[in-house]
């Protein structure tokens, strides 16, 4: 029953074509359900998200330059 219903309604939807008003209040209903992050907790994970990125970057450079230095020894200047 529950997907005739979804029929209908997704029928309905493009029967009735694209109503920009409709819309941007149902776009603005969800953005009112979104749980924000404190000022906070944003600033902790972006400097998380920093950090990692730092480090892996680091780790691939060094990673890089060892087996650079190791094919220049296995196949001379």
């Amino acid at each position: 029953m529950a997907k005739k219903d979804e029929a209908q309604e997704t029928q309905e939807i493009t029967a009735s074509g694209f109503n920009p008003a409709s819309f941007f209040k149902e776009t603005r209903e969800e953005l009112d359900k979104v749980v924000w992050p404190s000022r906070q907790q944003l600033i902790s994970e972006s400097l998380a998200v920093l950090l990692m990125v730092i480090l892996s970057a680091s780790l691939i450079y060094l990673v890089d330059n060892f087996f650079n230095w190791g094919a220049g020894k296995v196949f001379g200047p």
